[in-house]
């Protein structure tokens, strides 16, 4: 999904930090398209660089401190089986999304309960700017089954249905960029779209900290996000247990409830989606296809996109080699990096060889990055492995720098300006 829809003066005041090889969000794109939208309606503002689509995480707002945090309850209750509990009206508050939460988990403790409610679902969360929207109900508690202690968190969204008929927020992550034990995407009888991803806090397995989440997005643009840890806390706690506290069975469970069905009918509706002025995933990664080198055997062997950006991993017979592309507009104030010419048009050129960042031993990275005189840019990048976080599987990118440099000034890139 993961793998976004940037706003065009987010990505102009983000160009100066431009990483290639920071692509975590990417990384889980099907995953995090979604809850990327909706932080960024809520934040007008994207974090981060062009590149790594600023990470929101699995986490979404429990990322931002809800789980496990020094600030949560300090009491401890006892959960039960899953039971009936009465529907929630409109403005869900946080105290009944902590009820809600605990009625539907098993038997065990519950501790650092914590909840929030929007503030008012019918006016933007900052009166002075309408394109921001009150936050998102939220839940987070603690619990132990008698096994460990676990984070658990859950946030439900209200989409719009016809922007999101894809379901690009419940896709399976991208392997090229995200490393995870088990995921599985799928649509329901009644037209919703359900995933349930089994993997780790950090893609490249840094830590030894697995994060677990269920997402459901029903025809109606209820969006259902649930998470689990194995440790108390997302970062920065030790790991209690080998896996998170709910079985894969009860974290659907609970993110298929219909109690979440009646808290997002109680939000207001979310605005249309207008276009992210960015140019099509499905189109950039077409054309990144169509101009990869004829006669060198290259088979596809892995691909995906989204807003501005795509990326293949292609085998020649000799490895893997991960290739991607971004383009945006409005970047006439970023020098391309690396050795730079420009040519006599104004477009200015950057070739560059880096070493990988990600971790995987012997990684590197060729880099063409362009910038037309009306701050079109196009950046492509090719590493000798399909998996950064993983070791080299060649000795160089399977693109040279010139056939890297021939792509980025493809002239077919400028109808997407």
């Amino acid at each position: 999904m993961p793998f976004e829809d940037r706003l065009g003066e987010a990505l102009r005041h983000t160009g100066h930090s431009f990483e290639l090889d920071d692509r975590r969000d990417l990384v889980e794109s099907g995953l995090l398209r979604g809850r990327r939208r909706l932080a960024r309606r809520r934040t007008a503002a994207v974090a981060g660089s062009v590149l790594a689509l600023a990470t929101v995480g699995l986490g979404g707002a429990y990322a931002a401190g809800l789980v496990g945090g020094e600030n949560g309850g300090g009491g401890s209750s006892v959960a039960g089986p899953a039971k009936p509990t009465q529907p929630v009206g409109g403005k869900a508050d946080g105290a009944r999304m902590v009820a809600l939460l605990k009625s539907l988990l098993p038997a065990g403790d519950v501790t650092k309960e914590q909840g929030s409610g929007p503030a008012d679902p019918a006016k933007p969360a900052n009166a002075d700017d309408a394109s921001l929207v009150a936050p998102a109900p939220t839940a987070s508690v603690v619990f132990d089954d008698g096994r460990g202690a676990g984070a658990i968190g859950l946030t439900v969204n209200r989409v719009d249905p016809v922007a999101e008929s894809s379901g690009r927020q419940v896709v399976c992550p991208a392997k090229a960029y995200v490393d995870y034990d088990a995921c599985t995407a799928e649509k329901l009888a009644d037209g919703s779209r359900f995933m349930l991803f089994q993997g780790y806090e950090y893609p490249d397995r840094r830590e030894p900290t697995k994060r677990w989440q269920a997402v459901l997005l029903t025809p109606r643009g209820a969006l259902v996000e649930v998470s689990e840890w194995n440790a108390p806390s997302e970062k920065g706690a030790a790991t209690t247990r080998d896996t998170p506290p709910l079985t894969a069975a009860q974290l659907r469970a609970v993110a298929t409830a219909p109690q979440w069905l009646t808290v997002a009918d109680g939000l207001a509706a979310p605005a249309k989606e207008t276009g992210s002025g960015m140019a099509s995933g499905s189109a950039v990664e077409k054309q990144l296809l169509a101009l990869l080198p004829a006669g060198k055997g290259l088979k596809v062997v892995e691909k995906g996109n989204q807003d501005g950006f795509a990326f293949a991993v292609v085998d020649d017979g000799k490895g893997k080699s991960l290739v991607q592309i971004n383009v945006q507009s409005r970047m006439s104030d970023v020098s391309p990096r690396g050795e730079t010419s420009t040519l006599p048009d104004g477009t200015r050129i950057g070739l560059d060889k880096e070493p990988g960042e990600k971790g995987g031993a012997g990684v590197v990275q060729w880099i063409a990055d362009t910038v037309r005189p009306d701050g079109f840019r196009v950046v492509v990048a090719a590493f000798n492995a399909g998996d950064q976080s993983e070791p080299a599987t060649r000795a160089a990118p399977v693109l040279t720098l010139d056939q890297l440099r021939t792509i980025a000034l493809d002239p077919h890139w400028l109808s997407m300006r």
